[in-house]
Formats: structure tokens, sequence, C-alpha cells
């Protein structure tokens, strides 16, 4: 493996959602993942999340896997497990096991809820999380219900990427101190930080309850999607009044640029701009305004995506094992990220796993 975190050892527990996909951003650097994976686990053909690990097949709740699943712990640097709280305790796996058999250990734990409170043991998903934080109430149109936004803000916005900040972090102070630490990483802590702006903006009066009303929340003119003349979206960006100016000049809107921040004339300049993108389809749009700081972009579809002439030229999408998926991110100067390799069998590296368990 190579990239920045080449020579780190996690072992991941497989679960759903954000634990997989922490794991794989991991992986993704450079460590050396290995999943365990529960016998008759689910199909590989849906192992979206599973590319760069190894898979070893373990049942837990039998005497010779939860030994392995401690050896594992003794090996790895890192330990990552997305159950509700207790299951990993029930098993004889818990942080306190695993950090008696490797105190340097960063144990990772990703749930919903968090691992205390009224709701740590209830079941849930993305929507759930993101609804009580209050980032599902910001999204949306007035006098329209939130749209669930795929999972992105939640698990994996919220969740994964605050795992992996947490873990990163757990492991800067273990190579310090020798000791390990437990990482409490939840949807609901993660995406109430990522709500930090809209919160102090409220504060300030800067930023009002309504939904669809606000900047940012397709109230303002000219940060918003519209429809063109093929069916098909454009979307516009230009909050700064230079970037706005050129997005005027350059689309031959019939406006002052100084009324930009005119609330009170924003439902008319909405109703304009709507029917000034009716005039040109999208891609028409997108020729006119290209190299343009309009802020301005064609709303391209998952076929269209990774052939965009800047993603193309990045290699932001990359073949893995036959399928087009994103590349690893971010990118490093010195420290070049390997392809990642498919997704693995279950169990698949069961044995190879076991040889050098026994061998260390």
């Amino acid at each position: 493996m190579t990239g920045p975190l080449s020579g780190l050892r996690v072992v991941e527990f497989a679960g759903l959602g954000p634990a997989p996909f922490a794991a794989m951003l991991l992986a993704d650097l450079g460590a050396d993942v290995v999943r365990v994976d529960r016998p008759g686990s689910s199909d590989p053909s849906t192992d979206c999340l599973g590319r760069g690990k190894r898979s070893v097949e373990l049942d837990l709740k039998q005497p010779d896997g939860r030994e392995t699943g401690l050896a594992l712990a003794a090996w790895a640097d890192v330990l990552v497990e997305g159950f509700r709280p207790g299951v990993m305790e029930r098993l004889g796996l818990g942080p306190d096991e695993c950090q008696a058999v490797n105190p340097s250990l960063v144990y990772g734990r990703m749930t919903g809820w968090g691992q205390d409170g009224p709701l740590a043991q209830r079941a849930g998903h993305d929507i759930d999380y993101i609804a009580v934080t209050g980032a599902l109430w910001g999204l949306g149109r007035t006098d329209q219900p939130p749209p669930p936004p795929l999972n992105l803000v939640g698990d994996f916005g919220g969740g994964a990427l605050f795992l992996v900040v947490g873990v990163l972090a757990a492991l800067l102070a273990a190579r310090e101190t020798g000791r390990g630490d437990v990482v409490d990483a939840s949807v609901v802590d993660g995406t109430s930080v990522l709500t930090t702006l809209f919160h102090g903006l409220r504060s300030r009066g800067l930023w009002r309850d309504e939904r669809g009303v606000n900047l940012l929340d397709s109230g303002s003119p000219f940060y918003d999607v519209y429809p063109c003349a093929d069916g098909r979206y454009l979307a516009v960006g230009a909050i700064e009044p230079q970037f706005f100016a050129e997005l005027v000049a350059r689309t031959g809107f019939d406006g002052d640029p100084q009324e930009q921040y005119d609330v009170a004339r924003w439902p008319e300049q909405r109703q304009r701009w709507a029917d000034l993108f009716l005039t040109r389809t999208r891609d028409e749009w997108a020729e006119l305004l290209a190299g343009s700081d309009a802020c301005v972009a064609p709303v391209l579809d998952w076929q269209e995506a990774p052939s965009h002439p800047h993603l193309r030229t990045r290699q932001v999408f990359v073949d893995v094992g036959g399928e087009q998926l994103p590349a690893p991110a971010p990118r490093f100067q010195s420290r070049a990220t390997q392809r990642p390799r498919p997704a693995p069998r279950v169990g698949e590296h069961t044995d190879q796993v076991r040889r050098e368990l026994r061998q260390r």
C-alpha cells in the first residue's frame, strides 16, 4: 500500500453506513484495513465501501472467533466498529478487553445517537439523526417538506468524516504518550457541528428560521438551481457583488446589479432569472458562461459527471475492478495514493491474516 497512512493497521468490524465509509477513507490513504465479516454476510455485489480492504470471516460468538478478534486488536493501531452501544462489550471485544491486549489502540466507535443519552439504544437512520439536529429543517424550499439529502449530510458528513478526524487525532496523541483512546463519534454530534455557521448567523439576526428565505437555502435568486429550455438544470452561486455583476453582464439580465441584496425584490428577480434561463439549453448556458467568474455550473447527472473536462483532467473518477468510482481524496504532493483494489470477497483473506497473526 502507498499513501500517507501506509503502515497503519486498522481492524474494522463490518457494519453499515458511516463506519465502513470511514474505514474505506483510511484504506484509500494507504492503511491496511482488515474487515471482520460475519459468516453468511451480504452479497459482495453490494459491497460498495469495501475497496482497498482485506476480509476475514469470523463468528465472534464462538471462542475461536473472539480469540482471533482479540488477536486482531493486538495487531492493529486502530479499531473501527459501528454497532449499538454494548454490542462489542457483550462479544467480549469492548474497549477494556481490546486495550488490555494493546494499550496504544485507538478504538473508534460510530453510532447514530452516541454511546449514551436517552436515544442511545434506539434504531435510526441518517434522516432521523439529521432531523433532531435541525440540519434537515434547513434544507428545501418555502412551504415544502425538507427533502432527504441522500445520506451525505449525516452518515458520511457528520458521521464518517468526524470519526476519521477523531481517530487521526487520537493516533497523534497515542504516538506521543503510548496510550490509546476511545473515540465516541456520533452522527448527531458531527451533524450538529456542521450547522455551526447557521446557529452563529441566527444568534446575530442574520438567518431566519423560515426555510427557503435565506441566502443559501434557495431564498436568494442568485444562489439557486434553475431549469433550462431542455429540462436540465443550471446551478447559480453568484453571491459576491463582483461575481453577480459578471453574471448579469454575461447573460444579458435586465436588471441593476446594485439591487442584488434588495431582499424585498428577490421574488420578482427570481421570476425574471427563471424566465431568462428558459431561453437556452443547459449546455448553451454553460458554454456562454465558461471561463467566467459568474459562478455558474451545469447540474450533471451520475453518468455525465465523470466525463466533465475538469474532473476528467484531474482523474477524479478511476476504474476500480471494472467500476467507475471516485478516486481517493485528498491529494498529497510527496506521497501519492494508489488506485484502490476492488472490494474483497467475504473471507477472502482469512487464511492469509491468520498466518500473519501467528507470525507476530
